[in-house]
């Protein structure tokens, strides 16, 4: 009994250790998946989470797209762009509906940025060259200038205001500071200064280019009209190398001569054109004393009036004040004497050597008494080296009825007066000693048939002249490629398509100035006057009137055609050139960019003088 009690408790106790064997078994499988189960959420819930992340992803650009250009065309329309982009406000530009891309307004920024260091460069380099008393012409944009031509009268360049300093455009440097040492007015002239017009130009074309998608067809280019009108007023021909407005104003003197008073002129020294300065002096002593001028004998001196207009000089200053000599000889029949030749020049005395008093004789002059109006040395012993008019009229006044003085070519009197436009003498003419008056007419159809009206002049004066110029302190004979640098800067300041040239030079030399001649890929010819020929009418004239064969004629002929040009480049020392220049300021021809080949510059080369 108790055995079988204690089988059975054993039994009993081995069933409930099994069921709490299953029990626990089952409890860890349901933990197991419950714990599967939890992973299995945390994953779902990562890829759902992923899921919605890309679905706002995907929903925030559609926003963008579709929010963006509403909001960029509610700010167009709701605001002024110039105040978002201060320094563009300048340009004045009316934009279509299509706006230009950020990068487009970014580059019209910097351009113009760029356009107001340049200008700055321009104003300045203008008031070094261009400055005259009163006024300085100063560029300036439109939109910033009171005034509608583009440019107005200040004494300096308008400030201009500094980059922004989140720009990394560098600035142009402080001009017209100390640090600024190469920007002198020796340095800014001829080839910076076209390389500078030209820049602006471009900066000016690429603002356009950049401006022009955006146009509207009735859009007006008035934002550039003010810089345009004052880079014309230097850049083209009609304004920069515009003829100079002389003064009107002259100091004259009235040339009242008395009856059988007279003054013969003797010109000695040079040629043509240094007699004719000679001339005009004696003019002006004749004034001075009350006298009939006499002119010199073709057979002593040149034939002026194959030259020269005298009845033009009589029309002017009124009868009875030049005369020839064949029309004195008429008045004094055989008695061609002369009372007294007070000398100007004392050494030699009247500046005439041997051959010369053997032709003033040969010619029928007779000499009564000589004598020398201050010696040699008069400026050592208080005498005037550069004797005024009153001192002039005391010397010389006598009552003597023929006078004459000599060569009063290097007679330094009065020269502001005797040299000012229009002369010294009271006349109601632009000048007195003119071309004869075919010569003027041959010239003028030489300038229709050949060049126009555009054209530059140059007196290239070569032979006989490199070891005049190299004796001088500074040599005036400069080589070929240098002269032909000087002569470009004058063909793109005056944009003329030709060069008439007058000149005494080899053939070698002028064909290789020829070559260098090209100017913006264009070959600018050198037009020289050409011999005759039967076919072309355009000196007809000359050989109508039998003037054909004279050089001198010629040579005034030259003279005439540079006078006439649109401007002007003469050699220095040359009296030709100043004979030309004397007309041009007469005429009122002078140009603006008138001036001696390569002035202020030295030859690149100079050979030793011995």
């Amino acid at each position: 009994m108790d055995e079988e009690e204690e089988r059975e408790n054993f039994l009993e106790q081995q069933q409930n250790n099994e069921n709490k064997d299953n029990a626990a078994q089952i409890k860890a499988e349901r933990a197991s998946f419950e714990m599967g189960k939890e992973l299995q959420g945390i994953r779902g819930s990562r890829t759902s989470r992923r899921r919605r992340i890309d679905l706002a992803s995907i929903d925030k650009r559609y926003w963008y797209a579709l929010a963006l250009p509403a909001l960029f065309l509610t700010i167009y329309f709701s605001t002024n762009l110039n105040t978002w982009f201060g320094s563009t406000s300048d340009l004045k530009v009316q934009f279509a509906p299509d706006q230009p891309k950020e990068a487009e307004l970014r580059a019209l920024y910097l351009l113009h940025k760029q356009q107001q260091g340049l200008l700055k460069l321009w104003n300045y380099y203008n008031n070094a060259t261009f400055k005259t008393p009163n006024s300085t012409h100063v560029i300036t944009n439109a939109s910033s200038s009171n005034s509608s031509n583009g440019f107005s009268n200040t004494t300096s360049p308008p400030p201009i205001p500094p980059f922004n300093a989140t720009s990394n455009v560098p600035s142009s440097p402080d001009v017209g500071s100390e640090n600024t040492a190469a920007l002198n007015p020796s340095f800014l002239s001829g080839a910076f200064a076209t390389e500078l017009l030209a820049q602006i130009k471009l900066n000016q074309v690429l603002q356009q280019t950049l401006l022009s998608p955006y146009r509207s067809g009735n859009g007006s280019d008035s934002e550039q009209s003010g810089v345009d009108s004052a880079l014309n007023y230097y850049g083209d021909n009609n304004n920069r190398c515009k003829p100079l407005s002389l003064n009107p104003e002259r100091k004259t003197i009235k040339w009242k001569p008395r009856k059988d008073r007279y003054l013969v002129a003797i010109c000695l020294s040079g040629q043509m054109s240094n007699h004719l300065i000679c001339l005009e002096k004696h003019m002006f002593f004749a004034a001075l004393l009350g006298r009939i001028l006499v002119l010199p004998s073709s057979k002593f001196d040149y034939q002026y009036e194959r030259v020269l207009d005298i009845q033009h000089m009589t029309d002017c200053l009124g009868s009875n004040t030049v005369i020839t000599f064949e029309e004195f000889s008429n008045r004094k029949k055989e008695h061609l004497h002369i009372n007294r030749l007070i000398c100007y020049m004392a050494t030699p005395p009247c500046f005439m050597d041997e051959d010369h008093v053997k032709k003033f004789k040969a010619v029928g002059w007779t000499v009564l008494k000589t004598e020398v109006a201050w010696p040699a040395d008069a400026h050592r012993k208080g005498y005037p080296s550069h004797p005024h008019a009153e001192e002039i009229v005391k010397r010389f006044s006598v009552d003597d009825e023929v006078i004459g003085i000599g060569d009063v070519f290097f007679a330094d009197v009065e020269e502001k007066w005797v040299m000012q436009p229009g002369g010294p003498l009271a006349h109601h003419c632009k000048t007195i000693i003119r071309p004869n008056h075919y010569i003027v007419l041959t010239a003028q159809r030489f300038v229709q048939t050949f060049l126009g009206g555009n054209f530059i002049a140059l007196h290239f004066r070569r032979y006989g002249f490199l070891q005049f110029c190299n004796s001088k302190e500074e040599s005036c004979f400069f080589p070929i490629p240098q002269a032909a640098s000087c002569i470009l800067r004058k063909v793109q300041m005056s944009n003329a398509p030709v060069i008439y040239l007058s000149t005494d030079a080899a053939a070698s030399e002028t064909d290789l100035l020829q070559s260098f001649m090209v100017s913006n890929g264009q070959t600018i010819p050198l037009v020289k006057r050409p011999g005759h020929d039967g076919k072309i009418k355009w000196d007809a004239l000359l050989y109508r009137h039998h003037l054909h064969s004279d050089d001198q004629v010629f040579a005034m002929l030259d003279k005439t055609i540079c006078a006439l040009a649109s401007v002007f480049i003469g050699t220095s020392g040359s009296t030709f050139t100043d004979d030309i220049l004397r007309l041009r300021r007469d005429w009122g021809t002078a140009s603006a960019c008138d001036e001696f080949l390569c002035q202020g510059e030295k030859p690149n080369f100079q050979a030793d003088l011995h």
